[in-house]
């Protein structure tokens, strides 16, 4: 292939194409504080992030909450907005979107309502004000929609959402998190069933003008299962589809692993895992399969800590295990390796893994040459009172992420550098109702799980964010837990901190961008 020098503003236009929901525009040298002939680390200037459908329970209460960091060198413009899916689905043909009367061209009163109706479809269900604070929004019921955004400008790095919902009686119950997440075109959940016990949803949105289509395999512990429906589906532009695993196979497995594979267009794609007896959670993607993984932050008072795992292809492989503790990594007794057959789903009994301390789970495999899927389930409380969520393997912050739908009580941030030592800065935002931000600095030892203090905003009111930086040394990989006590019930849920990827590196006019030709 003929290398070829390419422009900064078709570079930047490969990299829009490469990230898919993500963009950079071309910067200004001076502006953006670089050299000429050097690459630029620049703020992203345009990103998307979907959110599934939150509750099928007319119990079910959601909180929608929005925010983005204040980010050096960002544009002084721009939008971040969140829509239902379901407001932006194409209009019925049938429908008439006039609404006037064919005899004297008066609207009629069916035209004023569809005015009024599509005036309120119009109305975003969050729209930010200002980087730095969060904003919220609450919906009750079944009827809380899946939401579909994009951002801009000076609030597209960093841009995080979430949604937090607590289910007050039947399955499911308990308390329900899920960051919302960018489009992608391939998924893998382990750890979800199919089992009469559960009822588990993977939930696809499709952020597009076109239909995407989505192939669903199934994997169990004697490999792939076999299913009904489970190719070609198709999820409509611009809406939302929830799929219950126990209807593509008739096969009923306690522990099953999820491969999503989009063959047109991209979704989101998440799992909600519900339980007749110990509640439920989302179960978000694991990290790309890799030979080794780290699944952050297990709850100190884990009653049950179950792990899935498996490994694409055909090479079986010897897990190493670990936990990284305050004290260091140690390894689990009677747990020192354990063994993943080819293409099958394993699931282990960790018991008590924590035993009262702060603890994340390190994975390899030999020389890190089989790649390899895991998620935890953790169960907390007693017997008959227990409340479950899940911890998939996660990314390594490498810059920066974000945790929002904070309380001053009940919020845990657990932080780990399993290779290195490393230094972190935590901010915590304005309140969604008013509050002043705080900012600390932490050294998290090398091999190490701390469940550090973190900030809380001087005079809170609402919920706030927490924004963690990576200063030095590292890899560093995060999740926060948010709980709280129902009827004595432990509700709890746990989510992992990606990088929000809010910056990119753009190579300057007289760089060779012929990598990013495919």
């Amino acid at each position: 292939m003929n290398r070829t020098t390419l422009s900064l503003i078709a570079g930047a236009t490969a990299l829009a194409a490469v990230t898919g929901f993500a963009a950079v525009s071309a910067p200004d040298p001076e502006a953006a504080g670089q050299r000429t002939g050097a690459a630029a680390t620049l703020p992203v200037e345009r990103t998307g992030l979907l959110c599934p459908r939150p509750s099928t329970s007319d119990l079910a209460e959601t909180t929608y909450t929005s925010f983005t960091p204040v980010t050096e060198g960002a544009d002084g413009k721009g939008t971040a907005v969140l829509r239902s899916a379901a407001q932006q689905s194409a209009p019925d043909e049938n429908e008439d979107a006039e609404g006037e009367d064919e005899k004297d061209g008066e609207t009629t009163e069916k035209g004023d309502k569809d005015a009024a109706k599509d005036d309120k479809a119009d109305r975003p269900v969050l729209q930010l004000k200002e980087p730095g604070k969060p904003v919220s929004a609450e919906a009750d019921g079944a009827d809380a929609p899946a939401l579909v955004g994009t951002a801009d400008g000076r609030f597209a790095s960093g841009w995080t959402a979430q949604q937090t919902t607590e289910v007050a009686a039947g399955t499911g119950r308990g308390l329900q998190g899920v960051a919302c997440s960018a489009a992608d075109t391939q998924f893998w959940f382990p750890g979800a069933s199919t089992d009469d016990s559960r009822t588990d949803y993977i939930h696809l949105t499709n952020p597009d003008d076109s239909a995407a289509v989505v192939d669903i395999e199934l994997y169990g512990k004697d490999g792939e299962l076999e299913t009904t429906v489970g190719e070609g589906i198709t999820v409509k532009p611009r809406s939302a589809e929830p799929v219950l695993l126990s209807t593509l196979t008739a096969e009923k497995q306690t522990d099953v692993t999820v491969h999503v594979v989009v063959r047109s267009g991209r979704v989101g794609a998440a799992v909600q895992a519900l339980d007749d007896e110990t509640g439920g959670d989302w179960l978000p993607a694991s990290a790309d399969p890799s030979g080794r993984l780290v699944l952050p932050g297990i709850p100190k008072d884990a009653k049950a800590v179950r792990l899935v795992a498996f490994t694409p292809g055909d090479a079986d492989v010897d897990l190493k295990v670990r936990l990284a503790a305050p004290s260091g990594l140690i390894t689990p007794a009677g747990n020192e390796t354990l063994h993943l057959k080819g293409g099958m789903t394993a699931a282990f009994d960790l018991g008590e893994l924590t035993r009262g301390e702060a603890g994340s789970l390190v994975l390899t495999a030999p020389d890190g040459s089989v790649p390899v899927v895991a998620a935890v389930r953790v169960l907390r409380g007693e017997e008959g009172k227990q409340e479950s969520a899940f911890i998939p393997a996660a990314r390594p912050i490498e810059t920066r992420a974000t945790a929002l739908d904070n309380t001053a009580k009940g919020t845990t941030l657990s932080v780990t550098a399993p290779e290195g030592g490393a230094e972190i800065k935590v901010t915590a935002s304005a309140g969604t109702e008013g509050g002043t931000p705080q900012t600390k600095t932490y050294s998290i030892k090398s091999g190490t799980t701390q469940d550090i203090e973190a900030p809380v905003p001087a005079g809170l009111k609402g919920g706030y964010a927490l924004t963690v930086e990576t200063r030095s040394g590292g890899p560093v990989y995060a999740s926060r837990t948010l709980a709280s006590t129902e009827g004595g019930v432990p509700y709890f849920t746990v989510q992992p901190l990606p990088d929000d990827r809010g910056m990119v590196a753009v190579p300057d006019a007289s760089e060779d961008l012929s990598v990013l030709q495919r």
